[in-house]
């Protein structure tokens, strides 16, 4: 199958994903957490890779995103950033990097970013880390916004359903959306939240909106990776398209190398020196 994108193989900026959004194209983004499916992520076209602290459960085993540390957002960063030629690379700063101090916010950051290379930083909440989010940006690193459920904050909600269905939950979620485009952010992330709202908040902003199960009257959409590719079969919220069956093609090939071993059949006399 052909990929969307064959000729342009610019690297995408910041001010790209604006101008795609001026011009009513929607941008595509997906997580990758290393090397190798960052390469396959990047070389089929997407825009924006998200190295997200989603890595906790995908890749650690961790129930929510809390556990992972800074050095393990800066490895996988790391890992990624190599893999990657044209998508535009957002990090997820971790739970605990950027609550306690702008200090620490802006130090964590620079940290990130010298040490990785990649392209941007994405935070959790409004209002309430908006000053860090100013002192971040003021330092030059570009940064995206994620308002909605925000999985950082989940034993404060104490459930994943949809956010934001309230009137004063929603006004409260348009208010910090302008805050931060206001503040300097070049985008921003939905997630789980009623798709009208979602709507009027990417009508309302310049900067683009990236929606997760937030329909689809926002300015692209993202998914994480192993969801999309059915690496597993554990999770199937309403918002989740599954592009492939790998869970099931992996695990039939794998059982096929179990058998070939097990009966002498691998390697074969070209398989060997």
């Amino acid at each position: 199958m052909a990929g969307y994108i064959s000729g342009d193989t610019r690297k995408v900026t910041t001010h790209r994903l604006i101008e795609m959004k001026q011009r009513g194209e929607k941008i595509s983004m997906l997580t990758s957490y290393d090397y190798t499916t960052a390469q396959i992520v990047d070389g089929a076209g997407i825009d924006v890779i998200l190295v997200g602290d989603s890595a906790s459960n995908v890749m650690a085993g961790n129930v929510t995103t809390l556990p992972i540390t800074l050095d393990q957002m800066i490895y996988h960063g790391k890992s990624v950033v190599r893999g990657v030629k044209r998508a535009l690379v957002v990090i997820d700063m971790p739970f605990g990097t950027y609550q306690t101090s702008d200090f620490e916010a802006v130090t964590n950051a620079i940290n990130i970013m010298k040490i990785t290379h990649c392209d941007a930083l994405k935070l959790e909440g409004g209002e309430e880390i908006i000053d860090a989010v100013k002192k971040i940006i003021a330092a030059g690193i570009p940064i995206m916004g994620h308002l909605g459920l925000m999985p950082q904050s989940i034993n404060k909600y104490g459930t994943y359903t949809v956010r934001a269905k309230d009137d004063e939950e929603a006004e409260k979620l348009i208010r910090d959306a302008h805050l931060l485009e206001e503040a300097g952010c070049f985008g921003l992330v939905l997630e789980k939240i009623p798709a009208e709202l979602a709507k009027r908040v990417a009508d309302e902003l310049t900067i683009p909106v990236i929606g997760i199960g937030a329909g689809g009257g926002v300015d692209g959409q993202v998914l994480v990776v192993s969801d999309m590719l059915g690496m597993s079969n554990g999770f199937s919220p309403r918002f989740l398209r599954r592009y492939a069956n790998l869970h099931t093609i992996m695990t039939d090939a794998i059982q096929q190398y179990v058998k070939d071993v097990k009966d002498s059949d691998f390697p074969n006399v070209n398989e060997q020196y």
